[in-house]
């Protein structure tokens, strides 16, 4: 019995040690300035980005990201022409559209659109976003559709109150490993017209 017990003490201990790891070490984040800091939520401008994406018909963030992540983990582990492995950047970002939805990985920025490693799937597409502004909304713990769904809703409603106008989808940003635990970052984002 004493070396179940201390057995199991040495597990708890590796898991928790573990979960503080993937607290402390984390991937390189998308850098963006913050134009205004609102109770609620921000004001940001995010510069030009070079992006992986991968297109999908289906409405629900959770298959979307079942579809998604492991074709564009495997091009940026080196399933492109180059054979290069591509730093993986935080966050990823989900966008439920009308008739097409998106997952889309941030490239470094040592790559262009001219330069970065070509994907051996077809269906991945490398393209460049615009530099724009947003207002951007933060929640911890795990995201489930219901929860963003939720999550956008109260965020209109913040938006709407105060005023402010936007445009286009309200898109979801993950920054952390599914098997991340703790002191988990999620965001909610949408690009808007005025931020007085």
């Amino acid at each position: 019995m004493k070396t179940v017990l201390i057995g199991a003490g040495v597990l708890i201990g590796i898991f928790v040690i573990f979960q503080i790891y993937l607290i402390i070490i984390t991937n390189p984040s998308e850098s963006y300035n913050l134009v205004k800091s609102k109770e609620t939520f921000e004001i940001r401008y995010y510069p030009l980005i070079t992006t992986a994406v991968i297109s999908s018909s289906t409405k629900s963030y959770k298959d979307l990201g079942s579809i998604g992540f492991s074709k564009l983990a495997n091009y940026i582990s080196g399933a492109n022409k180059e054979n290069v492995h591509i730093a993986m950047n935080a966050p990823i970002y989900m966008d439920i559209g009308e008739s097409t939805s998106t997952m889309s990985f941030i490239m470094p920025t040592k790559y262009t659109k001219e330069d970065i490693p070509t994907p051996n799937d077809t269906n991945i597409v490398i393209k460049v976003t615009a530099g724009e502004h947003v207002a951007a909304i933060r929640f911890a713990g795990f995201a489930s559709d219901e929860k963003i769904r939720q999550k956008i809703k109260i965020f209109k409603n913040i938006l709407q109150k105060q005023g402010y106008s936007y445009y286009g989808n309200f898109r979801f940003l993950s920054y952390n490993r599914p098997y991340q635990l703790f002191n988990r970052r999620n965001e909610i984002i949408v690009s808007v017209g005025s931020w007085n």
